[in-house]
């Protein structure tokens, strides 16, 4: 495994349990020297990073907008169904962050034509 695959799980995992400014605060800045010294681009980073939170807040067992979620929703509505209706969402999600990963270019193609 490479130092961003290797980070990027904890990340995720992370992400079930506790909140994004936790990890942005925390975790981030402990994989921060892995990534430098691996010269990664850190605007594909971010979006890496962002997408993976993204995908962990729909994932049980502590998925946060799945709380949401079930606070909004109608009595009728179980747990179980919040559950099985996420299934196709974070699919997606994790489609999009295979994307990211192994074409940074999707990532990168707007911040470079914008001259960042």
């Amino acid at each position: 495994m490479t130092g961003v695959q290797t980070c990027a799980l904890p990340i995720f995992i992370l992400g079930f349990f506790i909140e994004w400014i936790e990890i942005s605060y925390i975790a981030v800045p402990l994989f921060l020297p892995i990534f430098v010294a691996a010269g990664v681009d850190m605007v594909w980073l971010a979006t890496l990073i962002c997408v993976n939170l993204q995908t962990s807040f729909l994932t049980p067992p502590f998925g946060w907008a799945l709380f949401f979620l079930r606070g909004v929703a109608p009595p009728e509505v179980t747990t179980g169904d919040i559950y099985r209706g996420i299934i196709p969402f974070v699919g997606m999600q994790i489609l999009a962050l295979v994307l990211v990963f192994f074409f940074p270019g999707i990532a990168l193609w707007l911040p470079k034509a914008i001259g960042w």
